[in-house]
């Protein structure tokens, strides 16, 4: 079988996916929090990865520019805005980021001009001008970053590393022709499907229903069902060592509250907080629970997302996509 250039970017960005996110997955999971020096040093891989991709498909400049405003959009996360007050007093990085800002927007511009041609139907169809369904293909991935950025910022995820994550992927991967999918050709097929970073997070979270079974197995082995009324907390919690919670990345649901008669009683809650609670707060709590003798409570383990989100890559670059998939049974 003949090996082209597509292939070849197409598993090097799986490479460079595999590693990257591997790393920020890891840090995420022993600290949970995944410094941004990180996204800076994996995003020139997948920056080069696009700059090949797109000088392989023949892009003519007003695409390169169009590319590098999708770059300036995604880097806001990381560096912040650079803003006309800062470079005024001074700031040489908030100038260069500027100008990079105005060249980006000139190329948007003169890229809509030159490819006003061709609509976003022709894209669904992939039938009209090659380069025209490029520009509006590479358009369309500060699409995605807009629709990551508006979810970090409602919270609908709460995690900023999870947020940039999910960009880097969708410039790493700015659409399906460049995810390899060795076993299936339903995606390459469709006409509609969820764009590649999009994707990745719906398979991150069909992982989650893989969880309860787990969580369940483990604590039957750990004898922590001990009761019938411990399966209320068996399938999304565990118990630890009372002497282990300040020390782990968890939510304690065992608590104490005073009773109407005035004793003070263990009660165990199935919902984690809200919010996180301050270390003072939980070192209090855990006074509490000490001074009755507990030694031994129920948690919520906090799970990053981005753990989640590493091994469902695997699905997303051996098969595809996975609504087109599940379209694609039903209608067989």
């Amino acid at each position: 079988m003949d090996i082209t250039s597509e292939a070849i970017l197409g598993w090097t960005r799986t490479v460079v996916l595999f590693i990257g996110m591997g790393m920020a997955a890891w840090m995420d999971h022993r600290n949970r929090r995944v410094p941004n020096d990180h996204w800076l040093t994996w995003s020139k891989p997948a920056i080069f990865l696009w700059a090949l991709d797109l000088m392989n498909q023949g892009a003519d400049w007003t695409i390169y520019l169009t590319a590098s405003a999708v770059v300036a959009y995604a880097s806001t996360s990381v560096l912040g805005r650079a803003t006309l007050r800062d470079a005024r007093n001074g700031s040489g990085l908030d100038r260069v980021v500027l100008v990079w800002y105005g060249l980006s927007t000139v190329g948007v511009v003169a890229g809509a001009l030159k490819h006003q041609g061709t609509g976003p139907v022709d894209v669904l169809l992939n039938d009209g001008d090659a380069l025209g369904i490029l520009w509006w293909k590479t358009l369309g991935v500060a699409g995605v970053i807009a629709v990551v950025d508006l979810a970090w910022r409602w919270r609908l995820l709460h995690g900023g590393a999870d947020a940039k994550a999910l960009m880097w992927v969708a410039l790493l991967f700015p659409s399906w022709s460049a995810v390899p999918m060795p076993l299936s050709t339903v995606t390459a097929d469709a006409v509609v499907v969820l764009p590649v970073a999009l994707a990745l997070l719906m398979w991150g979270g069909l992982a989650f229903f893989v969880i309860p079974v787990l969580m369940l197995a483990n604590n039957l082995r750990r004898g922590h069902l001990r009761r019938p009324s411990d399966l209320r907390l068996g399938w999304h919690a565990t118990r630890i060592p009372l002497s282990d919670v300040m020390h782990r990345h968890v939510w304690m649901l065992t608590t104490t509250m005073v009773m109407p008669d005035g004793r003070t009683e263990v009660v165990h809650t199935a919902r984690a907080p809200r919010r996180t609670p301050p270390p003072d707060e939980v070192a209090e709590s855990v006074a509490s629970l000490e001074a009755l003798g507990v030694t031994s409570v129920w948690v919520s383990m906090k799970m990053p997302l981005l753990v989640f989100l590493w091994p469902a890559m695997l699905p997303l670059v051996l098969v595809g996509e996975p609504t087109a998939l599940l379209m694609a049974w039903l209608t067989n």
